[in-house]
């Protein structure tokens, strides 16, 4: 019965809502790189890279959302980096996402070394605070789940509408998708290739490291090296679960999220009492596990996922 009262709480859903923010900013980076035909896996060190440079950014005397596109431009650097490799190069998708990785956490690493040389707790920094949308704020428990989150959160729902449409609605995003499902059909329509595919792995990233920016920026004040905590693998996964739609992979963010906000709650029940923590911990990567396995079954791919496209080739 405790679980089920958790379920119909206000403060439930607006953590759930909060720890997805990141996720669909992360996801829809990822979304968007794989439309195009191309595997980010230097999610996880794009998201690690884009929330030290947007709290660096702000700890130094800029403002929050300036911040915010010192982020999203770090993530497009790493971008590009990846995008250089391996689509005019043709190089292994998998290894230099993996190397994007390492390289963005170790210099990370470094960067913060360099700048805060003798701190040894992380400073702290004035971040985003919840603002309550008038009237809609005052909804019975929708209202304080959706409505009185922080203006990062908001953009992040905004972003899922703009990235569907865009997808879905214009000739750019016709573009995109076509260069992630038949490239010789684009190249052949005069458009190139490794432009439309560079062009999307740098905006999936910068988006990538907005998710990594949201967490010093607007769920903590401060940066350390563990906060990503293996989201951007998560947010790959979300992918898959989403089918590669906006929409599906939003629900996906969501439902990981609220599975999150749930472990944290049980344990302060009397259930959590007698179950040993660590149960609690692994529930919301066991449910998701599952889902995966239920919507990947129908999941249907870009065809031309991780394949390389010369022109002129077969």
């Amino acid at each position: 019965m405790e679980v089920i009262e958790i379920l119909f709480t206000a403060s439930f859903w607006a953590a759930a809502i909060r720890i997805a923010s990141p996720l669909i900013f992360a996801t829809l980076g990822e979304l968007i790189c794989e439309r195009a035909g191309v595997l980010n896996l230097g999610i996880e060190g794009i998201m690690v890279a884009g929330a030290f440079a947007g709290w660096m950014a702000v700890y130094s005397g800029t403002g929050l959302w300036t911040g915010v596109c010192v982020a999203m431009l770090v993530g497009m650097l790493f971008g590009l980096l990846h995008s250089t490799l391996t689509v005019p190069f043709g190089l292994s998708q998998h290894v230099v996402g993996l190397g994007v990785t390492l390289l963005a956490t170790s210099s990370t690493y470094y960067a913060y070394r360099l700048a805060l040389p003798e701190v040894t707790s992380p400073p702290k920094i004035e971040a985003f605070q919840p603002y309550e949308i008038p009237i809609l704020s005052d909804i019975p428990l929708l209202g304080p789940a959706l409505f009185s989150q922080t203006p990062l959160t908001y953009l992040a729902f905004i972003l899922v509408g703009v990235v569907g449409v865009v997808l879905y609605r214009t000739p750019l995003g016709l573009a995109v998708r076509a260069a992630g499902e038949n490239p010789a059909a684009v190249a052949a329509q005069g458009l190139s290739v490794t432009a439309i595919r560079m062009g999307a792995v740098m905006v999936g990233s910068g988006l990538m490291a907005v998710g990594g920016a949201f967490l010093t920026m607007s769920a903590f004040d401060s940066f350390f090296f563990e906060m990503v905590n293996g989201r951007g693998w998560i947010c790959i996964a979300l992918v898959v679960f989403g089918s590669w739609r906006p929409g599906k992979a939003l629900l996906g963010a969501v439902l990981f999220a609220a599975f999150d906000a749930l472990q944290i709650r049980v344990q302060q029940t009397s259930l959590g009492t007698h179950i040993p923590y660590q149960i609690f911990l692994m529930m919301p990567y066991i449910l998701s596990i599952f889902a995966l396995i239920l919507m990947s079954r129908r999941a249907e791919v870009p065809a031309a996922l991780m394949v390389p496209f010369n022109k002129g080739e077969r």
